[in-house]
């Protein structure tokens, strides 16, 4: 059954507070000193990996709907501003809690090391999605609106990298998520194809019948 509008509303707003619980539990741990090691660096890390976490749930909406059925789309335009929230916020703990605003050193570590010039970029280019992630933006630019949002799977692929290239040894952790990520990216160009199977068996069925 269809939600109504006023529950779909309700169900977007209610994601948009779940999706911020990890950020203000991990900055509780933080300031009541319960974060193992450098806390900054792991309220950092953890900033960054619930990004890239929404970043793959926004893009798993639509094979999710292509092969299961499951139409969250009412919830990707929350999920993708959540993840660029989570980018924001993971910068901004990183410029002041741990360069305290040392700009010269910020700018040398965007140029020198590559993970942070990768993720920079990333940064870079969801501005321009979350800025028209509304309505208004969607009718104003029409098409363009589409191939501008194309850029989520660069960034995801960036996400992905900028996470594998920030430690010292790509484990396992690291290995399911560029696993998740190809698998997302692959979808895109094989989407027509499959798509254009599944309704096959349908217009036989059609033809048979008349």
């Amino acid at each position: 059954m269809p939600l109504s509008p006023r529950l779909r509303k309700a169900s977007v707003w209610a994601l948009y507070a779940i999706g911020l619980v990890p950020a203000a539990w991990g900055f509780w741990l933080g300031a009541t000193g319960r974060l193992p090691g450098n806390p900054v660096k792991e309220f950092e890390h953890l900033l960054g990996l619930w990004a890239l976490r929404f970043l793959i749930a926004t893009l798993a909406i639509t094979p999710l709907r292509d092969i299961f059925g499951l139409n969250g789309l009412r919830y990707r335009r929350a999920l993708g501003l959540l993840a660029f929230w989570y980018v924001l916020m993971h910068f901004t703990t990183y410029m002041v809690l741990d360069q305290f605003l040392n700009f010269a050193a910020i700018v040398e570590d965007i140029a020198k090391r590559p993970f942070i010039t990768i993720g920079m970029a990333g940064l870079a280019m969801l501005v321009p999605l979350a800025l028209t992630s509304n309505s208004w933006s969607i009718r104003r630019l029409g098409a363009r609106w589409g191939k501008l949002h194309r850029l989520a799977y660069i960034i995801a692929a960036a996400g992905v990298l900028h996470y594998a290239l920030s430690v010292k040894v790509v484990g396992p952790e690291q290995w399911v998520y560029i696993a998740i990520i190809a698998l997302l990216l692959a979808w895109r160009p094989l989407r027509p194809y499959f798509n254009r199977r599944k309704r096959a068996p349908r217009h036989r069925v059609t033809i048979e019948r008349a």
